[in-house]
């Protein structure tokens, strides 16, 4: 197949670009660093720094939109708000109208989105058919993001929109951050650590976003989730239980959102999440526990 990928250089997109193109796929990725993406992404894989290499002539079979800048990697001033906007949102209505100009039409879009659409919603239980009204900011912008993804359908185009939650994987992500102070034993819970975490081993979000590009029967919203969420207390004593070691020094909610401000609901808000139409559609999960899932990782 023909692939046509945006956010081909981020902690999920290397290791699905790896997977496609060990598996024979050609592969075009959008960046605006092509020297850096070529290093990333691996020989064979072809960098592009424009959607104009999108014309009548254009022939990709699929397309996975997971461009955005990282979410967590600094507090939300305006302009980094406008920046995340711009690369999830804006980008995604570019990529539509791009993929509008071909004259034969991509097959299928996985489209990229979170499951902080859904709002903090403390214990219910949460899965595609659950309403998405939060107010927040990362709410909104989950929203938007979809909302222009969808747009796509109206080009006959099939639409899956993949709503991940926290990644655990061997390098990068969420976990990398934590494990230096989780290793030293100054780990703790987030709060009163009752929020919900949950997450999903990179290894299964790849395989989910295979199973949906070759299941042409398929479309629509689906959580890549594994089937157990913890809660942040429980995700803590099960790291630090894999590190051996303590888990002792709390995060007082508080400082935390005088430190990161509106970006503190990322940490102290949380979602009960099921992959429901995944499973039913038959997809398995490999990685079902987290005590599976960071002995995998941590090794």
């Amino acid at each position: 197949m023909r692939i046509f990928v945006t956010g081909g250089t981020g902690l999920i997109g290397r290791a699905l670009c790896k997977a496609l193109s060990e598996s024979g796929h050609h592969l075009t990725v959008l960046s605006r660093d092509p020297a850096a993406a070529k290093l990333k992404c691996g020989p064979g894989v072809e960098i592009v720094d424009s959607l104009e290499v999108w014309t009548p002539a254009s022939r990709f079979d699929a397309v996975i939109n997971l461009a955005g800048a990282p979410i967590a990697d600094r507090r939300w001033s305006e302009s980094r708000k406008r920046a995340l906007w711009e690369s999830r949102v804006d980008l995604t209505r570019r990529l539509v109208e791009a993929m509008g100009r071909a004259d034969q039409k991509p097959a299928v879009l996985i489209g990229g989105s979170a499951i902080g659409v859904y709002g903090d919603r403390g214990d219910e239980t949460l899965d595609e058919a659950s309403d998405c009204r939060g107010e927040g900011f990362s709410e909104r912008l989950c929203a938007a993001w979809e909302a222009e993804t969808l747009n796509a359908a109206a080009l006959g185009i099939r639409v899956c929109l993949l709503r991940t939650g926290l990644v655990v994987a061997p390098r990068g992500g969420f976990l990398a951050r934590m494990l230096p102070l989780f290793k030293l034993g100054l780990g703790g819970r987030i709060g009163d650590g009752r929020q919900w975490m949950s997450w999903v081993h990179l290894d299964d979000h790849i395989a989910l976003t295979r199973f949906l590009i070759d299941s042409p029967h398929l479309a629509g919203v689906f959580n890549a989730t594994a089937p157990r969420p913890v809660t942040n207390a429980e995700f803590t004593a099960r790291l630090a239980a894999a590190l051996k070691r303590p888990a002792l020094l709390p995060v007082p909610a508080g400082p935390l959102r005088l430190g990161l401000g509106e970006m503190a609901e990322l940490l102290l808000g949380g979602q009960r999440v099921l992959p429901g139409r995944a499973r039913e559609a038959g997809f398995e999960f490999r990685f079902e526990t987290l005590e599976s899932a960071l002995r995998d990782v941590l090794g």
